[in-house]
């Protein structure tokens, strides 16, 4: 994710510019998780030798995506929980994912066909209307359909946790965040090695994403009604569709993908203890377990009865990427009350549409430079490095000014609510 999915952070007291200034750490942080993705995604193409000698110690695109989940636990429950309206968060959601998403894939498709890039994945065209219904839900990485633009796969990540977010605010257990994280941080240190990966995918492809579109949609419409029994119905739906894809049907592995979930409930986690929504010790105490969990689990290895699985555990480039995106949130955390720099704050800003196109761009570079960079001299690869950076910050610029920011200006219009409106789902039980 990793993405820039974040609304803009509020506050019942302080002026715009103090909730600007709190809000600049994570634009920073989300700013720096988008550079070194597309650093990442830069190696195979301009930097071979980092590829050769960095990579197997850390992995840079798992380090950038790690901070990316810890943002986006730590902001978006607290904007549906500021919203107080299901309705109006997922309307939120959607003009805040979809526009970009889609422009992406708008150019994916004729670049790939032109031969630009390096093309869509075969598997795409085997199925067409099932991967275009998969991609729609965003939960392709979780249904066995490739990714039609490769960075797409933690989008689907993102829309569990959103899934989750809302069953539990529905069901009036949003402040269990702590246990919640240390629940899937224990399940990936333990449980994660006997899991299987794609097995709903191998045995029924077509009838999984079908099943999976269709109990999204029921599940987000139920939990929408004005009884309560459909919601309880709604809520079991949405979570039983989340945790079944999540533990059984991931293409990373069960490992990587509780990993993943529990981390972003930690984030949650944090912005709870630190406003005091949970008990501090308890709390605290159960979010330093996660990441702990979390590097044990990228060092085990699957055991022979996990099916479908990846033999090989994540291993220590996965395990080092992980405590440095968590050394690093922590440290945004610390700093928090300081100046960023303005261009790590402003590419935060951008920092979703830096994150959905750079692959584009950088393919387009591949193209461009002949195909075969690594035989290229050094001062011509730096040109060409050049060349990548400043195509994908102008294209991530355009694309946030005239696509992001008027599609979010929309949903907010279309969601505001006329004074004596009713709302449009029912308020979360007291805990």
């Amino acid at each position: 994710m990793p993405t820039n999915t974040l609304p803009s952070v509020q506050t019942k007291i302080g002026s715009p510019a103090e909730r600007a200034s709190r809000m600049g750490w994570l634009d920073a942080l989300r700013g720096l998780a988008a550079l070194v993705v597309v650093f990442e995604h830069s190696l195979d193409v301009l930097l071979p030798e980092v590829r050769r000698t960095a990579s197997p110690w850390f992995d840079f695109g798992r380090y950038g995506v790690f901070v990316f989940f810890l943002v986006s636990g730590y902001v978006v429950p607290f904007s549906l929980q500021r919203r107080g309206n299901v309705r109006h968060f997922w309307a939120g959601r959607f003009f805040r994912l979809y526009p970009a998403w889609a422009v992406s894939l708008g150019l994916a498709l004729p670049l790939g066909a032109a031969g630009v890039t390096y093309g869509l994945p075969a598997a795409l065209g085997d199925r067409p209307w099932a991967s275009a219904l998969a991609h729609l839900t965003m939960l392709q990485d979780l249904l066995g359909v490739p990714n039609a633009v490769n960075v797409l796969w933690t989008l689907s990540y993102e829309m569990v946790f959103y899934l989750l977010i809302t069953a539990m605010f529905v069901a009036g257990v949003h402040r269990s965040s702590a246990r919640v994280a240390l629940g899937f941080g224990v399940g990936a240190a333990i449980l994660g090695v006997a899991l299987p990966s794609g097995l709903l995918a191998s045995r029924w492809p077509g009838g999984t994403i079908l099943a999976a579109a269709l109990l999204l949609a029921g599940g987000l419409a139920a939990m929408l009604s004005g009884r309560r029994a459909a919601r309880r119905a709604g809520v079991g739906l949405v979570a039983a569709l989340a945790l079944t894809l999540v533990l059984f049907n991931s293409r990373i592995g069960a490992i990587e993908s509780l990993c993943i979930i529990a981390t972003m409930f930690a984030g949650t986690a944090v912005r709870a203890i630190q406003e005091g929504r949970l008990p501090r010790r308890p709390a605290m105490a159960m979010v330093a377990v996660v990441p702990v969990l979390s590097i044990v689990a990228g060092m085990r290895t699957p055991t022979s009865w996990a099916l479908y699985a990846n033999p090989n555990p994540l291993g220590r480039d996965w395990s080092i990427a992980v405590a440095a995106a968590w050394l690093t949130f922590l440290a945004g955390l610390a700093l928090r009350h300081r100046r960023m720099p303005r261009f790590l704050v402003w590419s935060g800003l951008v920092s979703y549409s830096v994150y959905l196109l750079h692959p584009l761009v950088v393919q387009v570079v591949w193209y461009a430079a002949g195909q075969d960079t690594w035989g290229l001299p050094v001062p011509v690869r730096a040109a060409w490095g050049a060349v990548l950076v400043a195509g994908v910050l102008v294209s991530a610029a355009l694309t946030h000014r005239y696509v992001e920011r008027p599609a979010q200006r929309l949903g907010r219009r279309l969601t505001a609510r006329r004074p004596g409106a009713p709302a449009a789902a029912p308020q979360p039980a007291r805990p």
